[in-house]
């Protein structure tokens, strides 16, 4: 009994610690601070930014197979294989206006690929 309460708890507070999106400007915020160098990919918030980016990707890759499953027009066309550099992430995230950086990495990511895969009518 005292196992399953711990497990709970520790499941709730893995739900809670993900249920809030990074920004784009918490993103940015990270990824000033990490040094330029090869061993900038041993860091753990160079980790942390590669997961955040990734789970964006995942999250509106998600939503396109789900629109297109039920017959709705997806927002976007993403192939198979996306390929973005750090450079152009962080020139993507760069420009997008101060005053709306407070969308979350999920949003910014909804915006760039729906611009970058747009769906043909």
């Amino acid at each position: 009994m005292k196992t399953r309460i711990i497990a709970g708890a520790l499941a709730l507070s893995l739900v809670a610690g993900t249920a809030r999106a990074m920004t784009v400007q918490e993103f940015l915020t990270t990824a000033n601070a990490i040094p330029r160098n090869p061993t900038a990919l041993l860091r753990s918030d160079t980790r942390r930014l590669m997961g955040e980016f990734r789970g964006a990707v995942q999250t509106v890759r998600a939503e396109q197979t789900a629109a297109t499953a039920a017959g709705r027009r997806s927002a976007t066309c993403m192939p198979d294989k996306v390929g973005l550099s750090a450079d152009a992430i962080l020139a993507r995230f760069h420009a997008i206006p101060a005053e709306r950086r407070g969308i979350s990495t999920t949003q910014a990511v909804r915006e760039w690929m729906a611009e970058k895969y747009p769906c043909s009518a």
